[in-house]
């Protein structure tokens, strides 16, 4: 799976649950999620929760801050990072 594939599973993801009817065009790579209110900390909790199942991600053994889900872009690299066999 490249880094371009993994970036669009969690945009989609993203924009499923947290901006549902809204309009997603400004979420680019580098746009910070936390500080627009996109992501609260409940979201951090889902996200994490889902980003463990779809990418095969031990969350036990990863170490981890808010600022590695600030933005699409830190949310890729958190996952490639993480889950190796996901970019092929």
């Amino acid at each position: 799976m490249s880094t371009t594939d993994i970036a669009g599973q969690i945009r989609t993801y993203v924009v499923g649950q947290f901006l549902a009817g809204e309009d997603a065009s400004d979420l680019t790579g580098d746009y910070d999620l936390i500080e627009s209110g996109v992501i609260d900390s409940l979201g951090l909790v889902r996200l994490l929760s889902h980003l463990t199942q779809a990418f095969d991600i031990p969350a036990d053994d990863i170490e981890f801050t808010p600022d590695d889900f600030r933005t699409l872009d830190s949310i890729t690299a958190l996952v490639e990072a993480h889950a190796p066999a996901a970019v092929a």
